[in-house]
């Protein structure tokens, strides 16, 4: 056999193994047999790049570096869905299409919580991917999305086509980042729809294919030119290669309609990725114009969200953790349970009022649910399965450094009154370091409570003196002279930080960065804003009285007026430098965010804005200059056009401000 022949066998091979593996779920070879095939097809490729085909399955490896990505818009724009989250709710969608249409049918799908994506084919073969963005212009990002297993390069049919479906990290792949992201010191995804849509934004394609994304394709861009129907869509997708989520049914009626949703929301336990939802759909297409749309949604379709996940579990104690304001917060230990998708063993109980009002105690059956599907929070406790416990009593001392705890007149919080607790200043140290901060990215919460374990760190001045133990840290297990060495140069980088970053850093209560960037244009030296009055305070706009409060209160307390002075010796940046203005298009001008951002983060935006001489605005109005649309932007996108004003995707807004992040 000559090599030509050979490499398209192997493809052919390796494809199909895919394609069984990662699509059908039934495994043709053994995973020793593919990695053969794999390892001699990377082999013979390199050697003959003139016989590589265009569906090699060595494009799912990855390896291309990105500089960005390139603008796409789609074809037919790609619509949100309205929501439903009830039975009454439900009953209602179906009544009004009833009015308009009498015989009909739904499909129903499970809604992945992951990713919209765009797939176009051209002759059956795969040629670009791109993201929703705002609905009408997305991001090309073919290159990440070849690396996906289950997607097919090559479709058993050689048809043009456009196709639509959520890129999704399933739980084993989410827990395997997160324990790498661990292992490394860096932060942890909150949850898998962060950690697809923080991966396929990768840069580097060889990252995006070590994760293990997967991918559930929905729909056909004008479906109704090739098949009837919804579910002949559906099935025309499992046809063509298309990994299609296979728990889609056809019903008839409102009865059987939410029979099936009610049996999603018990399967939706036992599955191995997230669903937070039903997409429904009317399934004949023929119906839909009659049927219509809104200026935002199909009145054809709707998605009924799942109530988060309620799960029972023991309430084995209450313990206490002390925030780096001195917060003393009430932590639920329970017997270990699986919520949502992941095993929760502590939930929060927010303080006493919370604890009291719902009557929660050391011993209780208790139900535990994500919040947002993230924060485990105890929700209520099943006072059924009570026996002999023990009522709540809040703690007087605090479990760390053994001072009083108080509670202050109009609070709901106790605080720790130990300024130097050591419970309270690890966080405070973790704040400090943290990257919307002093932006230390070698001192994470790890190192951190490494380095206070050991007695290296105790306070924030404590952080510029670590080059006094250098010798010591390079010999600490899993750090070495190199990674001492990087964490020493960013501690001394992050003295010239700007100094609005060393006021949120401080951790002052109600402080955050906004509020800090507004208290260094107005005391642009540490000195002045130490003097400053509550007087002068409560005058300057977005200063309110109990921020006024906390700066005069900060600054007169003698352990704090020592830090300063520590930090200034130290050769700490104290003033506000205002710069020459920079000649920019958003130079003067008001500017409103919208939307998920993908390349940026809310703050990093906002930041950009602010150095470029812009104003932050939460809302549009004529006076609005720019609207930021990120994905699945709203009424604020709606109001921007109702009113002419100009809007820019996230992409355009990354072209005005490059070479600045």
């Amino acid at each position: 056999m000559d090599i030509k022949q050979r490499i398209a066998n192997l493809t052919e091979i390796i494809n199909q193994a895919n394609y069984d593996y990662h699509t059908m779920d039934k495994p043709s070879i053994s995973d020793q047999q593919y990695d053969q095939y794999l390892k001699e097809l990377i082999s013979l490729e390199s050697k003959y790049p003139e016989y590589k085909l265009e569906d090699s399955p060595t494009e799912k490896i990855g390896g291309t570096i990105l500089s960005g990505f390139e603008k796409v818009t789609h074809s037919v724009p790609m619509m949100s869905l309205s929501n439903v989250f009830n039975k009454d709710e439900l009953t209602q969608f179906d009544e009004r299409i009833r009015k308009v249409v009498r015989d009909f049918s739904y499909v129903t799908e499970l809604k992945i919580d992951g990713l919209a994506v765009s797939l176009t084919y051209e002759k059956g073969l795969f040629v670009r991917a791109a993201t929703r963005g705002n609905g009408v212009i997305g991001e090309d990002v073919t290159k990440n999305v070849k690396t996906i297993k289950s997607l097919p390069l090559r479709l058993t049919e050689p048809v043009d086509i456009e196709v639509r479906g959520e890129i999704y990290m399933p739980h084993k792949s989410f827990n395997q980042v997160n324990e790498q992201r661990l292992s490394q010191d860096e932060a942890l995804f909150a949850n898998p729809r962060n950690a697809a849509a923080g991966t396929i934004r990768q840069l580097d394609s060889k990252v995006v294919a070590s994760r293990n994304l997967d991918l559930f394709i929905y729909t056909i861009v004008d479906a109704a030119h090739v098949v009837n129907t919804q579910k002949e869509a559906l099935e025309y997708l499992i046809k063509l290669g298309f990994k299609v989520n296979p728990n889609f049914q056809l019903v008839f009626g409102i009865g059987a309609l939410i029979n099936q949703i009610e049996d999603y929301d018990r399967l939706r336990k036992s599955l191995s990725y997230d669903t937070d939802g039903v997409v429904i759909k009317v399934n004949e297409f023929e119906l839909y114009s009659t049927i219509g749309y809104t200026s935002k949604f199909p009145k054809w379709a709707t998605a009924y969200k799942f109530q988060a996940e309620q799960v029972e579990t023991i309430l084995k104690d209450i313990t206490f953790q002390i925030g780096r304001t001195g917060v003393v917060t009430p932590v639920a230990e329970l017997e270990p349970v699986l919520v949502s998708g992941s095993t929760v063993a502590r939930a929060t109980l927010h303080n006493e009022d919370y604890i009291l009002a719902k009557d929660i105690r050391v011993g209780d059956t208790v139900l535990v649910h994500k919040a947002g599907e993230i924060i485990p929070e105890v929700i209520e406790v099943i006072k059924s399965r009570r026996t002999h416990q023990q009522p709540f009593k809040m703690i007087e001392t605090c479990p760390v450094c053994g001072e009083q705890v108080t509670r202050k007149p109009g609070e709901a919080d106790h605080y720790c009154s130990n300024p130097s607790c050591p419970g309270r200043n690890i966080n405070t140290l973790i704040h400090f370091s943290s990257r919307a901060a002093m932006d230390i990215d070698t001192l994470g919460e790890r190192v951190v409570e490494t380095f206070h374990e050991l007695g290296y760190l105790n306070t924030i001045s404590d952080i510029y003196l670590l080059k006094n133990f250098s010798t010591e840290l390079k010999e600490l297990p899993g750090f070495g002279e190199k990674k001492v060495e990087n964490l020493l140069y960013a501690i001394e980088n992050s003295k010239l930080q700007s100094f609005d970053k060393l006021i949120f850093g401080l951790g002052i209560k109600h402080i955050g960065a906004k509020v800090a960037k507004v208290l260094v244009k107005n005391y642009p030296s540490m000195n002045l804003l130490k003097k400053a009055t509550l007087e002068e305070l409560n005058s300057i706009p977005d200063i309110g009285e109990m921020i006024a409060q906390s700066i005069v209160s900060y600054f007169a307390d003698p352990h704090h007026q020592a830090l300063i002075e520590q930090l200034e010796q130290l050769g700490l940046n104290m003033v506000y430098e205002k710069g020459e203005q920079i000649e920019h298009p958003f130079n003067n001008k008001t500017i409103v965010l919208t939307g998920k951002l993908e390349i940026f983060t809310r703050d990093q935006a906002s930041d950009l804005i602010e150095k470029l001489g812009g104003k932050i605005s939460s809302s549009v109005s004529s006076k609005t200059d720019f609207v930021v649309a990120g994905e699945d932007a709203g009424s604020k996108l709606k109001k921007a056009n109702e009113l002419g004003v100009k809007v820019i995707d996230e992409q355009t807004f990354k072209g005005m401000v490059d070479g600045l992040y």
